[in-house]
């Protein structure tokens, strides 16, 4: 596998193993972490024979890096999300610490999923940074650092600024805005709903586990009817076990829920993009009016707006016309350039909205594709544990009525 034919080369990409670790940060404390196994392997062969399997440890912090400088080289790609740094939306029995093992692992599975949506799209998949993330374990960061990929990143005041102060917003970028607004809004409803839900489903399996010690209790003192209360007994146990395993299969889907919650905010990274290009384009044509009304003035010897450049000639006399020749001269350039520039961020912004357009129609394929198959999972994962629970107590009927 080299890196020119990495991105048309079928490769199986997995995270494999997660470790705890110990070590020293950049302030030199002491710290603790978990490191991310991640694995490439070839599925094609070259010249009959296989390619080894590249493997190396990978921290959650190089993954961010990983996905910022996707961000800022891709600002038209809706960027896939990572898995949360720390557990939400959680019911209160399962832990929240981001070394829980059972977290850890869910984390590892979302991480994998993150490698593999970057693979699988056209155009990330083509980058060379993140062919060094899988097959690079030393250096990488500093390779990444020496793109300069900060410097271009835009500042959030910035993007503030342009959020109010655009006067001619793209109605289909406003609309998006709006949708992922909505999509987070929904979403992180759906999962406190799940999440209370989840609490009073663990109570009720756990009630059962009372059933079931008073009724293997209540077999001890009754002879006759022992033997159809202590089996009662303990189909009320073996149900009330199960609970722990359904609700981490609900996290499961819950994850898968949580992906989109995060993808509201990669589709609003594309709306301020093009926010900001749009108003770098009007401050762009802003300016070149002005300055043609200035060169016009000047030709002209007429003033239409009040300006400093005015009270000061009308105080301390006019311009020789050698001057305002060179000043209509240089104007003349600065307007040259500036219809040069502004032609330019035409161009730049329609390239912009074409390709982001088009990659927002790809992910509103998959989205549609991946909630559907997540909820209509989830569904029948919930009729399945509903039927469990009609056969449980139908199986307690049978063993009183043996009784």
């Amino acid at each position: 596998m080299t890196e020119n034919n990495f991105s048309l080369k079928k490769i199986e990409i997995s995270v494999s193993e997660a470790e705890k670790r110990s070590g020293r940060n950049a302030v030199n404390m002491q710290e603790t972490y978990t490191a991310y196994l991640v694995e490439t392997r070839s599925v094609e062969h070259i010249d009959g024979q296989s390619v080894l399997t590249d493997s190396l440890w990978r921290r959650y912090s190089e993954f961010e890096l990983l996905r910022s400088y996707l961000l800022v080289y891709y600002p038209h790609v809706v960027v896939p999300p990572l898995p949360e740094k720390r557990a939400e939306f959680v019911w209160h029995k399962l832990s929240a610490d981001n070394m829980d093992p059972d977290f850890v692992e869910r984390r590892r599975i979302g991480l994998e999923n993150f490698l593999l949506r970057v693979a699988s799209h056209p155009i990330l998949c083509r980058d060379k940074i993140f062919y060094l993330f899988l097959t690079q374990e030393s250096n990488w960061k500093e390779t990444v650092n020496e793109t300069g990929f900060q410097l271009k990143a835009d500042s959030r005041l910035k993007a503030l600024n342009a959020t109010f102060r655009v006067k001619n917003p793209d109605k289909r970028f406003t609309e998006l805005k709006h949708y992922s607004d909505e999509l987070q809004s929904v979403i992180s409803h759906l999962l406190r709903v799940r999440a209370r839900v989840a609490d009073r489903l663990y109570g009720v399996y756990k009630v059962h586990g009372n059933y079931g010690r008073v009724f293997s209790e209540w077999s001890a003192i009754e002879k006759e009817m022992g033997d159809g209360l202590q089996s009662a007994g303990h189909h009320m146990d073996v149900y009330a076990s199960s609970i722990d395993d359904i609700l981490e299969d609900e996290e499961h889907y819950a994850d898968q829920l949580k992906e989109y919650l995060f993808y509201a905010e990669a589709l609003r990274a594309v709306c301020r993009k093009h926010e900001l290009m749009q108003y770098d384009l009007e401050m762009a044509a802003q300016d070149l009016a002005s300055k043609k009304q200035q060169c016009e003035e000047l030709a002209t010897g007429t003033v239409r707006t009040f300006s400093l450049k005015g009270m000061t000639t009308k105080l301390f006399g006019q311009e020789t016309p050698e001057q305002k020749e060179a000043r209509i001269k240089v104007l003349e350039e600065q307007i040259n350039e500036g219809e040069q520039q502004l032609k330019s961020k035409n161009l730049e912004g329609r390239e912009f909205v074409k390709n982001a357009w088009a990659d927002i129609e790809r992910f509103k394929e998959q989205k549609n594709r991946d909630l559907k198959e997540a909820l209509i999972s989830y569904a029948v994962m919930q009729i399945s544990m509903c039927k469990k629970g009609i056969q449980v107590w139908t199986n307690a009927k049978e063993c009183f009525s043996k009784m």
